[in-house]
């Protein structure tokens, strides 16, 4: 199942992105969380990190995507994908005002959260 969330998000990159692009991914840092939301807290966690991302994207110029979806048959079970310029993006971004709320938003929404480590190796996009 994650392997088929990461091909979807890997689609979803290729396609808003747009352009012809393979580059590697050198220097970037890119993450993974899977996160389980209590199902009756659903809606007001999408709006959450709607808001959330939406800002990361307009004031963090490290932060290059983050892209959350949900699982299509289990929609309490979210997959978000993030690229930083480097890792000091990435701590940079812990530490905004629209994260830190993020996160004290959803703290009682969150039954789970599992941060994966990656490697990057090539980041292919289609304009």
């Amino acid at each position: 199942m994650v392997t088929r969330q990461l091909m979807v998000l890997a689609s979803v990159f290729a396609t808003l992105v747009g352009g012809a692009v393979m580059a590697k991914a050198q220097g970037q840092y890119i993450r993974v969380a899977h996160i389980e939301i209590d199902p009756a807290q659903i809606e007001a966690y999408k709006a959450a990190v709607s808001e959330e991302i939406e800002s990361s994207v307009r004031l963090e110029p490290g932060v290059l995507a983050l892209y959350a979806v949900s699982d299509k048959d289990n929609s309490a079970q979210i997959t978000v994908f993030e690229i930083y310029a480097d890792e000091s993006a990435y701590k940079a971004h812990l530490e905004t005002p629209h994260f830190l709320k993020y996160k004290s938003t959803t703290q009682d929404m969150v039954k789970s959260l599992k941060l994966a480590e990656t490697v990057p190796v090539m980041i292919g996009v289609k304009h």
